[in-house]
């Protein structure tokens, strides 16, 4: 009985399963505020370059007669 009552002290006493879950919780919170950090640079990224090619498509580069074209869904320009 009393190694019973010891093995429960030991249980009560050992703090090493509590870090453990703190740590991962601590890492799944980084995780996700890193996911929405790249998911947002990714939005602003994405509406800065089709913004770019709304304002170049159909302009030319070396004369005025050069027509280029920019495909802002596609990602593709001439």
């Amino acid at each position: 009985m009393g190694k019973l009552i010891d093995m429960t002290r030991q249980f009560r006493d050992d703090e090493d399963g509590a870090a453990m879950v703190e740590y991962s919780i601590l890492i799944g919170i980084i995780a996700g505020a890193a996911i929405l950090a790249i998911i947002a640079i990714g939005g602003w990224v994405t509406g800065r370059f089709s913004g770019l090619c709304g304002i170049l498509d159909g302009k030319g580069v070396l004369s005025s007669t050069a027509k280029g074209t920019c495909d802002a869904v596609a990602g593709t320009g001439t």
